[in-house]
């Protein structure tokens, strides 16, 4: 029992950065329609300006983990304006295949760096003895990681709920005709979406650099990592982003805890999510929570 709780605890850490780390699709998707393949980039690149900020410039953690959010705001919105704005009314496949060469860029521009060939680790800033209840334990990075990730997946839910530019964002994924003629501004709200998934993108990646340590490879995996998340979950819904993610954190843990520990197996912890993904999907083709539109012919 003791290390079925366990796998469980672990599966709820790891689910809860797969949910972080999909939120940057989502807010994307849930406003232009489009799928930003330099997402896991730009979670590098958060991950990196934290560590930068607290090792080199010797700032607090937890004040770098704050600038680094609002400085991938920036460079997400910059990213919007500069090279996608222009396609706004293009096939989508164009906007995606863009998102494609920025991923090449940012590559590139990272492996140019020392972060980009070197692994780091963040300096201890919460005690190190982990927390144990009835035989279980969980480190204070973890609960810390889970906290911070379920606080902002809070605040993003209430910002889309109740605030004026939210309900905004909202209104332009359910039809931007509709809301342009109202006022909405759609680039406004494009660019909003791409700062905002920006900055859960770095949230995200100081989170993941905490636990496992920074290394670039393992930070932009979680890119293509989290698309089952959010294709299972519903790529224009927040809830089913956190749903899916706990769901593919317990089916990886429990398969790599049992599969591969009593039956020799190797590897299952990886596949088994895409197994179920798909087996899922057979029945749920727009995801758990994903909106079925129902378009006049």
């Amino acid at each position: 029992m003791t290390y079925f709780l366990q796998l469980v605890i672990s599966g709820i850490v790891v689910g809860s950065i797969y949910a972080l780390s999909g939120l940057g699709f989502v807010l994307i998707y849930k406003s232009s329609r489009v799928l930003n393949i330099a997402h896991g980039q730009i979670i590098a690149a958060g991950a990196f300006i934290t560590y930068a900020l607290t090792v080199w410039l010797k700032i607090p953690l937890y004040i770098s983990f704050f600038i680094s959010m609002g400085v991938t705001f920036f460079l997400a919105m910059s990213v919007e304006r500069i090279f996608l704005r222009r396609l706004i009314g293009e096939p989508i496949i164009s906007v995606i295949m863009v998102t494609i060469g920025l991923m090449s860029i940012l590559d590139g521009l990272i492996y140019l760096t020392p972060f980009g060939t070197e692994n780091f680790s963040f300096p201890p800033f919460l005690p190190t003895t982990p927390l144990t209840f009835v035989g279980v334990s969980i480190s204070w990075t973890q609960l810390v990681g889970v906290l911070v990730t379920f606080s902002m997946i809070g605040a993003l839910s209430w910002f889309f709920k109740k605030s004026t530019l939210g309900i905004s964002m909202r209104a332009v994924a359910d039809d931007q005709l509709a809301s342009m003629a109202v006022g909405i501004s759609i680039p406004k709200v494009f660019g909003l979406a791409w700062a905002l998934a920006g900055m859960s993108a770095a949230a995200a990646g100081a989170i993941i650099g905490n636990i496992t340590g920074l290394n670039f490879d393992t930070l932009h995996a979680f890119g293509i990592l989290v698309f089952p998340v959010v294709i299972l979950g519903g790529l224009d819904s927040i809830l089913g982003a956190v749903v899916a993610g706990i769901i593919m954190g317990l089916i990886q843990q429990f398969a790599g805890g049992y599969l591969d520990g009593n039956w020799g197996l190797n590897g299952t912890g990886e596949i088994m999510p895409y197994l179920i993904l798909l087996i899922i999907l057979l029945f749920k083709p727009h995801g758990l929570f994903g909106i079925h539109e129902i378009e006049r012919v």
